[in-house]
């Protein structure tokens, strides 16, 4: 483990499938899963929504920021869902290969645009075409989501039980 953490940092794109692949996850390994996102709502009382549309981006990456920085005190083995934009701050990148193994969930931007198509809640993909937001975004993050990863899992195309023996396994094997 590199004299990191034990914890199991889910990282992909928005609809890549960290939330339900934790759950399943954290099942199958027996682990809590906490979701960042989810955290941050709660302890701002409002919507992610809310808060991009009150406060900004900026405002909202930093209290992801924040909430890393106190993940690394969690002494018990955990399954830790974070943000679609979590990694894209230099910091944040540090902070989760701290806190242990990272896996990209990767996933195409047809298949997120299938999964997340219609859903109001996802404030980067408000507009005229999603389609081509997903794929600019994608695109922009793809490299930064690889450089953080101990291991990548194509997602695609997968049921969620295939996906999580895949991270099973790898977790045993630690390949990239």
């Amino acid at each position: 483990m590199r004299g990191r953490n034990d914890h199991i940092i889910l990282i992909g794109f928005m609809g890549s499938g960290k939330s339900t692949i934790g759950i399943a996850l954290s099942y199958k390994l027996q682990c809590v899963l906490s979701d960042t996102d989810k955290m941050i709502e709660k302890k701002e009382g409002r919507s992610i929504s809310e808060i991009f549309a009150e406060n900004g981006e900026a405002y909202f990456r930093e209290k992801e920021t924040e909430f890393l920085e106190k993940l690394k005190n969690e002494k018990t083995r955990q399954i830790f869902s974070v943000g679609g934009g979590t990694p894209l701050r230099e910091e944040n990148r540090r902070l989760i290969r701290e806190l242990g193994t990272v896996i990209y969930l990767k996933v195409s931007p047809q298949t997120v645009y299938e999964r997340l198509r219609g859903d109001m809640t996802r404030p980067l993909l408000q507009g005229d075409d999603p389609m081509e937001r997903i794929k600019t975004l994608l695109g922009e993050r793809e490299e930064i989501y690889r450089e953080a990863a101990d291991i990548i899992v194509e997602a695609d195309g997968k049921k969620t039980a295939q996906i999580v023996e895949e991270i099973v396994k790898a977790l045993k094997g630690e390949n990239k």
